[in-house]
């Protein structure tokens, strides 16, 4: 009588196993994508950067912006060298946000026209990579932190708008250079006023924080800040980028002060931050406890014996002789104890063990001091020893 057949096994996973397995992982990935995607259409409509004159975000510039706007100060929003260049008529106040961030080229063409300009040129944390041509005859000190300072200086925009948040950059001025010094920090001036030819000046800002919206309502900081860049009726915001072309044509000729990092659209940057969380998170997710663990019973049984000697070979091939000689002394105590009539947690204490072991044996004929609490064995003839003195001791506590 012939078998039947049986159907053919297989060990590929089903479809709707796969499913099971990845669901959870697709399910983070989708909430990851569609949170992006609701983030991104939720503020494409609004502008958002640090100054930038139309950001509503606590580092941007919108609030003094609209103030600027309701006591008639018209403002042009300039990204470019070339548009803020063009921008800046006669009678204009030029707001520069980054100096640093321009290159050598750049910052000798917006030289040229704060120059040849009529009005005012606030120049915002301008440092080292700037002064130099931008303010000749300032440098920079270390830098400070933000905080409250009163204008000690006779500047009247200062001594009207009182006390404000200032910090960031000091300047140290040369000897003989022209200048107001205001809103010292440690004896250095956070704010330095350059006035030249006619009605023009440079204005030097350690900080910007007096410009950013969550700070304007704070001390004096909305009337500086209106002073500064409404004394003149057109505002040109100038925002350097690194998209400017100038600034590009300047890279293709040699100039490598960029970073790799820098020409990362910042976007990017946080879409990578985000899956790694969501990755973090998934992997947290699948290394969790499925449940409580479950004891399982030995398939053979193994004797007591053959453990030890298992673990005596493990021992010789570790060459553990220390460790070796620890386990026996360790479990000698530990059943001398109970016949000597030391509590079992004293056991391991030379000072209760050893005069009950002296009542009991006064004399053993080895120290045992020596042999119960003792060095490890020097080679394996000693531990050997050492096992049978142990074993006698035990013995005669014994039979005593």
């Amino acid at each position: 009588m012939s078998r039947p057949a049986t159907a053919a096994t297989s060990t590929a996973l089903s479809a709707r196993r796969v499913w099971t397995r990845v669901r959870g992982t697709a399910l983070v990935l989708a909430l990851v994508v569609i949170g992006g995607l609701a983030l991104a259409t939720v503020r494409s409509g609004d502008p958002h950067g640090a100054l930038d004159p139309r950001s509503a975000d606590p580092t941007g510039s919108r609030a003094v912006a609209e103030l600027l706007a309701a006591r008639g100060v018209t403002i042009t929003r300039a990204t470019t060298l070339d548009e803020a260049r063009a921008a800046t008529d006669g009678e204009a106040t030029l707001l520069v946000t980054t100096p640093d961030l321009l290159t050598d080229s750049q910052q000798v063409g917006l030289r040229a026209t704060m120059t040849a300009a009529t009005g005012r040129t606030v120049l915002v944390g301008a440092g080292t990579a700037s002064l130099a041509t931008l303010a000749p005859g300032v440098t920079t000190a270390p830098s400070a932190s933000v905080r409250n300072l009163a204008p000690s200086c006779a500047l009247p925009a200062a001594t009207r708008a009182g006390s404000v948040d200032l910090g960031g950059e000091r300047y140290l001025i040369d000897p003989g250079t022209t200048a107001d010094s205001c809103y010292l920090s440690d004896g250095l001036p956070t704010l330095v006023r350059l006035p030249g030819p006619g009605s023009t000046d440079t204005v030097l800002l350690g900080s910007p924080d007096i410009l950013h919206n969550k700070r304007l309502d704070q001390q004096g900081n909305a009337s500086l800040a209106l002073q500064l860049l409404g004394s003149r009726p057109h505002l040109v915001w100038y925002l350097p980028s690194l998209t400017d072309p100038s600034a590009t044509a300047d890279d293709t000729a040699g100039d490598t002060t960029g970073t790799f990092l820098s020409l990362i659209p910042s976007g990017w940057l946080w879409g990578t931050l985000q899956l790694a969380i969501a990755a973090v998170l998934a992997a947290i997710w699948r290394a969790r406890r499925l449940g409580p663990l479950v004891t399982e019973r030995l398939p053979v049984a193994v004797r007591a014996s053959e453990a030890t000697e298992g673990r005596a070979r493990l021992y010789r091939k570790a060459d553990a002789r220390d460790r070796a000689a620890s386990v026996l002394r360790t479990a000698t105590r530990t059943r001398l104890a109970p016949l000597l009539g030391v509590a079992r947690q004293d056991a391991h204490s030379p000072e209760r063990l050893l005069p009950a072991l002296s009542t009991r044996l006064p004399d053993t004929g080895t120290d045992p001091r020596t042999l119960l609490f003792g060095p490890a064995p020097a080679d394996d003839a000693a531990l050997i020893r050492l096992a049978d003195q142990l074993d006698a001791l035990e013995r005669e506590v014994r039979t005593s």
